[in-house]
């Protein structure tokens, strides 16, 4: 007998694709990214740039002079987080980060090691390599299991391998956001987008397809109350693996409360904290 697929959760293979910032100092975010965090410039305009590696875009920049800076009510961005793909490469991003800017903090999180710094404008990045997948514990109800525990920085610079960049492989591993109501949260990204939760902690969910440790996480530690306003996230995308996945999701959308716009690649959605979505496949 063949197993029919769940439509209801987001499958295997969903990731997250680009973020995007909306800025104030197009020149000094470009190359912050590019000479700290290790992406590469792809292109630049005088009102929008985008990094990333190889040629795969991961972060687009765009200018607004005119927005205002983030209200310490408002919700959005707590940190972009990006993945390489070896201990080498965490220890040549942590060389970076002490030679040209301030490192903020540092976790094992039992799924992987992190690295934690502030941008100019005070958006909030991770980089951060997974441990193998087989070695990440699971909770008896078969979640990941994740927790905050001190990192060995001495080891992880000793792995560094005098990378100037970031390496291919790099990616956006997960978006962490910080929301007016996890109950809302809980309510949009589960329920109506089909990601699955796979921890909980005091004040803060993690969530992901495909039995990641997480895509997305969302926390209301900072008490966050409003939309998202101003500077800082502006939207982030979410690749699916093929157009039967957009179709189901276009399904689970339709019969709830919120809006879907069509666009060239896929389809976009605002979360309730004003938060936009992009959703586009693989091909």
């Amino acid at each position: 007998m063949t197993t029919q697929p769940n439509t209801d959760v987001l499958p295997q293979g969903t990731r997250i694709g680009r973020t995007a910032l909306r800025v104030s100092n197009l020149e000094e975010l470009s190359e912050f990214y590019r000479d700290v965090v290790g992406l590469n410039v792809q292109q630049q305009t005088e009102t929008s740039s985008i990094l990333g590696v190889d040629e795969t875009p991961l972060l687009v920049l765009e200018r607004d002079s005119d927005a205002p800076a983030r209200q310490r009510t408002s919700t959005g961005l707590y940190h972009n987080a990006f993945r390489v793909p070896s201990r080498e490469a965490l220890g040549d991003a942590l060389v970076r980060i002490r030679d040209r800017w301030q490192l903020g903090g540092a976790s094992d999180h039992l799924v992987s090691e992190a690295l934690y710094l502030t941008d100019p404008e005070g958006n909030g990045i991770e980089i951060y390599r997974d441990f193998p997948r087989e070695q990440w514990p699971v909770t008896d109800d078969g979640r990941v299991r994740i927790d905050t525990e001190p990192l060995d920085l001495d080891s992880i610079e000793a792995a560094a391998a005098g990378g100037t960049r970031a390496p291919s492989g790099t990616d956006v591993g997960h978006v962490h956001l910080e929301v007016s109501s996890l109950d809302a949260f809980e309510d949009f990204y589960v329920d109506a987008l089909g990601f699955e939760v796979q921890t909980t902690v005091p004040a803060a969910f993690f969530v992901s397809a495909g039995g990641y440790h997480h895509h997305i996480g969302a926390n209301t530690w900072n008490r966050r109350t409003s939309p998202a306003r101003g500077r800082g996230l502006s939207w982030f995308e979410v690749v699916l693996p093929d157009a039967e996945a957009l179709d189901a999701l276009r399904g689970r959308l339709a019969d709830g409360e919120f809006a879907v716009t069509e666009t060239d690649r896929g389809i976009s959605v605002a979360d309730p904290d004003e938060i936009e979505l992009r959703f586009r496949t693989e091909t």
